[in-house]
């Protein structure tokens, strides 16, 4: 029996080869031949819609050593990228910001992993994008 993803293109991005969310950004960075991310998960979601050199077909996003990603965009990775948020974002937005800061510090709320991952699955099977047919493997 074969898998509905057996079919599908494949981009796989390696846990292992980053430990922070810079390096993350670089990773995910190399899928795309014409384009470079800059770390704005707004602009994450953007590219996962096509045209930036990922499949303008259905594929398969492969994560290798995805728990090594879990850890390294856990709670304190989260924490220094809201801190960044909170330097630059509107004012109408602080008040949220400081909010989210405040729970990713006692360990709680969605982690940077968490977020990437949502938006993700919003490009697959049931997402609010999933004409995208992102497909996500968490290897």
């Amino acid at each position: 029996m074969t898998n509905q993803s057996d079919a599908l293109p494949v981009l796989s991005i390696d846990g292992a080869s980053f430990v922070d969310f810079a390096g993350f950004v670089r990773e995910f960075s190399r899928l795309l031949p014409h384009a470079t991310w800059n770390g704005n998960l707004d602009a994450f979601n953007d590219i996962l819609h096509g045209g930036f050199g990922t499949p303008e077909t259905p594929w398969v996003l492969r994560w290798l050593n995805s728990d090594t990603s879990r850890a390294a965009l856990g709670h304190d990775a989260t924490v220094r990228w809201l801190e960044q948020i909170l330097r630059t974002c509107h004012p109408s937005n602080r008040a949220d910001i400081e909010a989210r800061l405040r729970n990713a510090r006692r360990g709680q709320g969605q982690t940077l992993f968490d977020m990437i991952v949502e938006i993700i699955r919003d490009h697959g099977p049931r997402g609010e994008d999933s004409e995208n047919g992102i497909l996500l493997e968490l290897l």
